[in-house]
């Protein structure tokens, strides 16, 4: 690593010569691969922008002026050139540093990002600050890798382009987000890149025309006064320019010395200015540049053969696309929707035999949920399967849209509950509270995958909106059953009876809680476990009966406690009058939780059965003292 190990701070690249920059490049990329190999992680996203970083880099003078990087997931070249070499090898692991920017980890981190879009109204909001405080420092916004298909990218460049502060936008155009692009905007960048060679036709016949006396100079006023109608024919940045925007490109984005000019440029330019890049994801690495969605976000992996880490037992997710393609058989009227994630959500089967019930919307998860609805207005049963911290973005859909007109839309809420190593902005801790309180609602957690099956299929046998959530990676390894259950309404599994405690516990915390209850036993004990199944409408009967034959309760979810499922219980208690039962609550705590395996976050948060028996028998020992 002859230049990267010279590389402590952007100050160090600029010592380098132009072209010493493109061997940097390939040394990045081999340290990427090397720790993304071990760790996991954001591989190819992060391949296709490493001359991008490098450019910016080269041309911005950071930490002063501002590099912001949209969702996150590109920036590992960035953060190995702003002195976090030497702990790159501890990239999202406990205690080590993210997979995406973070203001905390590194003063040239001015955003934190890990959700898709943000970064250009973010970008201009600071722009409007430093001009309100009159300072100089440039900003530029890095957004791309399907992040321009989601509302907000737009919203932003709106006000940008009203506002005409002086504020770069740098389009990395690699043809994907997390799958391939969809929708009119994708088109229209392919069309741009054809559109270059109208571009330079324009010019050179500009040049030729001048060159010609008198004709030439009349043909040229005719063409200024048709306007926009030779604009519309020649300008292949014309949205953009439309908005406001003065438009660079499209540009090679792995050639360094076009960057280098291009990004200059753009940075001492008047003015909202977008430079559109062409990368190619996963590039330098071949099984990532064949197979961008595998190593967009991958586990460990074998760098020789590409191939990655084998596990026994099925997925959560693999469970729900299998039991969709099932039903969607027997149902044509089933619709498969997602949002850029057809294979993150276990659609990928789904698309592959239903194509045309198959709709993938892009990153766009508002325009997803209302778009289901509008579905299932019209007789249809939409399933729209987005991971649950994704569903934060459509929550005021879920309100309006959906549950206010009580349309049968089923959403599966993949990643429920701790997530891992994404760490804050990707754990899926806070859907039963945001989404509990919505009236007509009906939300269920499975205890296993063999109950999600059962779960998916009452979902779409009910005529109301519905709402599942599961947590990421495998299933318990129970066995699968061959057909499906309409599950009771309502109506908890009562597993077994306590006279000391019960335990209700929200789903993939059940088992936890079973061996908690177990080890309880053999101190003498007795711990009844609930499986509460319903988040909404909640069991009350179960509870109350759970109420009066226990001493105390202890419930159990992977959610913020806060308005969670253990309010639910409170709630319920209140209601009857039972307020003199002792409950004590497990969840998450009032705070961000960082990264780290699953495993280790549970052990963290007392969440797995270890933490669980603890809490437990400190809840006992403390009434029986009491009483």
């Amino acid at each position: 690593m002859a230049y990267l190990d010279g590389i402590g701070s952007p100050s160090d690249l600029k010592t380098l010569k132009l072209k010493e920059l493109p061997l940097l490049a390939e040394e990045i990329r081999e340290e990427i691969i090397a720790v993304v190999s071990v760790n996991g992680g954001h591989l190819a996203s992060s391949l296709g922008v490493v001359e991008l970083a490098l450019a910016l880099h080269y041309i911005y003078d950071t930490p002063k002026d501002k590099i912001i990087w949209d969702v996150g997931h590109q920036a590992y070249a960035h953060k190995l050139v702003t002195g976090r070499r030497e702990r790159f090898g501890t990239l999202r692991r406990e205690g080590g540093i993210s997979g995406f920017p973070k203001r905390s980890e590194s003063r040239y981190d001015p955003f934190d990002v890990g959700h898709s879009s943000t970064s250009i109204s973010a970008a201009l909001g600071m722009a409007v600050a430093r001009d309100m405080e009159g300072e100089d420092y440039k900003i530029a916004a890095v957004i791309g890798d399907g992040s321009m298909t989601a509302g907000l990218a737009f919203e932003g460049m709106n006000q940008a382009g009203h506002l005409g502060r002086d504020l770069v936008v740098v389009l990395n155009d690699n043809e994907m987000s997390i799958a391939a692009n969809v929708g009119a905007l994708s088109n229209y960048l392919s069309r741009i890149i054809t559109g270059v060679k109208a571009e330079r036709l324009r010019r050179e016949t500009e040049q030729f025309l001048k060159k010609l006396p008198k004709v030439g100079e009349q043909v040229l006023k005719v063409a200024s006064k048709t306007g926009e109608r030779m604009k519309g024919l020649f300008t292949p940045g014309m949205l953009f320019e439309e908005m406001g925007f003065s438009y660079v490109g499209p540009i090679d984005g792995h050639d360094i010395k076009m960057l280098v000019e291009a990004l200059g440029d753009a940075r001492v330019r008047k003015g909202p200015v977008l430079v559109h890049v062409m990368t190619t994801k996963g590039k330098g690495y071949e099984f990532a540049e064949s197979n961008p969605t595998a190593f967009h976000g991958t586990p460990p992996f074998d760098v020789e053969s590409g191939e990655t880490a084998g596990g026994g037992g099925v997925s959560y997710t693999g469970v729900f696309g299998e039991a969709l393609v099932e039903l969607a058989r027997e149902d044509p009227s089933i619709i498969a929707i997602t949002a850029a994630m057809p294979e993150g959500t276990g659609l990928t089967k789904f698309a592959k035999e239903f194509p045309e019930r198959l709709f993938d919307v892009g990153i766009a998860e508002q325009h997803a949920l209302t778009f289901s609805c509008g579905l299932a207005a019209c007789g249809k049963k939409p399933v729209a399967a987005v991971y649950s911290t994704f569903m934060q973005r459509a929550y005021d859909q879920v309100v309006h849209d959906l549950c206010m007109q009580n349309l049968p839309v089923v959403i599966a809420m993949d990643r429920a509950g701790v997530v891992g190593e994404d760490g804050e902005t990707h754990q899926g801790l806070f859907d039963i509270s945001f989404m509990r309180s919505v009236p007509n609602l009906v939300f269920m957690a499975p205890k296993d995958e063999n109950e999600l099956r059962h779960m998916l299929y009452t979902g779409l046998k009910l005529d109301c909106p519905v709402a599942l959530r599961y947590p990421r990676g495998k299933g318990v390894g129970v066995p699968l059953d061959k057909g499906f259950e309409e599950l009771p309404l309502g109506k908890a599994e009562i597993i077994s009876e306590g006279a000391d405690l019960c335990i209700i516990a929200v789903g993939n915390t059940v088992y936890p809680a079973l061996r908690a209850a177990e080890e309880l036993s053999k101190s003498g004990y007795s711990a009844g476990v609930i499986n509460a199944r319903f988040i909404k409408p909640i069991d009350k009967d179960a509870i109350l009966a759970a109420a009066s034959g226990a001493k105390r309760i202890l419930t159990v979810e992977e959610n913020v406690l806060a308005g969670g499922f253990g309010s639910a219980v409170l709630e319920a208690l209140e209601e009857a009058g039972m307020t003199n039962v002792p409950v004590k609550r497990i969840g998450v705590p009032d705070a961000y939780i960082e990264q780290g395996t699953q495993a280790q976050i549970r052990k963290r948060l007392g969440l797995d059965a270890e933490g669980i028996l603890q809490a437990a028998e400190a809840f006992i020992s403390e009434k029986v003292l009491a009483e």
